[in-house]
């Protein structure tokens, strides 16, 4: 069988790989695993040299990187050169960090010495989402091979040739072979690997579904996993707001990777004192925003990686409506071979709607109204997701309390939900558990071993 990739502006086919078969999906596992036994004991400055250069050149082909993202899923191009950009910034920060995120933790006891060792886990298999192709593979790849550890990817069928180039990134760089591995197979193979002896744990990265499967698959035979899942991200806007600062992010999240993000802004919260105003603005300026082809510079909104997930979502839009939710803006399919889906604004939104209750992966936002503070905390939580969060208000001690009321994992103060090298990053309730980034995520995939000597 083969994986197609299929270009989501002109529905045309790029080009058609051949799936490995199972017998060569356990081949490639062996032999990263044999890699493991020797790359396990490289000194932490080789594995930082080697993760600077991939940063190198990460910088150097970012514009070559643009273009193949914007073939494959549809990013805009000036999305996608500042993707690549961060991806260098990762495997920096791992390259700068690591040794001394996984130094030893010396603990007092009664032994002459007694210490908390952290040593690699082995082949970590990273199953992979095409919204941000490069980004979710990276910020898993350099915290897990500057520990130590090996990795194989399995990367949504439609982004194969994102897939296979950051393999060879890391072999241009000077990674062993068998370091990273990109596996061309589908998600009938998936559990195949999972099951795998040689697999030590699992990371995945999509929707809360995909999550439940492969948790129960790797949990069946005792394997542990990192989740990163959906979310119905909350943005409060409270009376005290700057307005136009508010408005001004709340569209941006909202469109970033023309709405397609895990963290981008979903629903809306607006007091009612600002409410109209808010409303006012915030349709004007998603109605600002240039869709069209993603090869071109201008482009703010690029068309949706294929064509059943904009249809889906234009689904949700409408299911909303029939239900009492208001289209201010968009809501219609686009004529055309492309899968293009306008900025969309949907008001009176209640539960009970799509528009409510679940997520809406593409640029479609959800304005709703809430009597005060509290209603309005209230109604952010009241969701099935937990990934990230924001509030507005110019009283900085007001915004940080109310950031902790917030159940999800990450929250923001008068800004955007951003994932940052230097932090943790992931979810509780239905969008996942565990860590990645900063000094917790690179913890993740290594043995936690005492170490006691009398």
């Amino acid at each position: 069988m083969g994986i197609t990739s299929v270009n989501p502006a002109t529905g045309k086919t790029i080009k058609t790989y051949d799936e490995i078969t199972p017998e060569e999906a356990a081949a490639a596992v062996a032999k990263a695993h044999e890699t493991w036994r020797v790359w396990r004991t490289t000194p932490f400055a080789k594995r930082a040299r080697l993760m600077m250069k991939t940063a190198q050149i990460l910088r150097e082909r970012k514009d070559e990187l643009a273009r193949l993202m914007a073939a494959e899923m549809g990013k805009p191009l000036k999305q996608g050169a500042a993707e690549a950009e961060k991806c260098a910034w990762v495997c920096e920060y791992y390259a700068d960090n690591a040794e001394t995120h996984l130094a030893p933790d010396n603990v007092e006891t009664e032994g002459a010495k007694s210490y908390v060792a952290f040593e690699p886990l082995g082949v970590v298999l990273a199953v992979m989402p095409w919204n941000f192709p490069l980004w979710q593979v990276y910020r898993f790849a350099a915290p897990a091979l500057m520990a130590g550890n090996v990795g194989v990817l399995k990367h949504a069928s439609n982004v194969p040739g994102c897939a296979l180039v950051i393999e060879e990134i890391f072999t241009q760089a000077g990674f062993p072979e068998g370091a990273f591995r990109t596996l061309i197979i589908g998600s009938r193979q998936v559990q195949a690997v999972i099951e795998h002896p040689l697999v030590r744990a699992v990371t995945l990265t999509g929707s809360t579904p995909a999550g439940k499967a492969v948790a129960a698959q790797a949990g069946a035979v005792l394997k542990k996993t990192v989740l990163e899942l959906g979310g119905s991200d909350p943005y409060v806007v409270l009376e005290d707001a700057d307005l136009d600062h508010a408005v001004q992010m709340c569209v941006n999240s909202r469109l970033i990777n023309s709405g397609q993000s895990c963290i981008a802004a979903k629903r809306f919260i607006v007091v009612e004192p600002i409410f109209a105003a808010f409303t006012e603005r915030f349709v004007a300026l998603m109605k600002a925003k240039k869709m069209g082809d993603p090869l071109l510079e201008g482009t703010d909104v690029g068309p949706q990686a294929r064509h059943d997930l904009r249809d889906d979502l234009h689904k949700q839009v409408l299911a909303s409506v029939e239900q009492g939710a208001t289209l201010l803006l968009g809501g219609d399919v686009p004529p055309g071979d492309g899968a293009y889906y306008p900025p969309t604004v949907l008001a009176d939104v209640k539960p009970g709607m799509p528009a409510y209750d679940d997520e809406l992966f593409g640029p479609v936002a959800a304005i709703i109204g809430a009597k005060d503070e509290e209603d309005a905390v209230r109604i952010a939580n009241d969701t099935i997701f937990g990934l990230g969060a924001a509030v507005f208000t110019k009283d900085a001690k007001r915004g940080e309390r109310i950031a902790r009321e917030f159940e999800a994992g990450a929250t923001f103060v008068n800004s955007s939900v951003a994932s940052d090298p230097r932090l943790p990053f992931g979810g509780i309730k239905k969008s996942g558990y565990g860590r990645e980034l900063g000094a917790y995520g690179i913890k993740e995939f290594v043995n936690a071993k005492t170490v006691y000597v009398k």
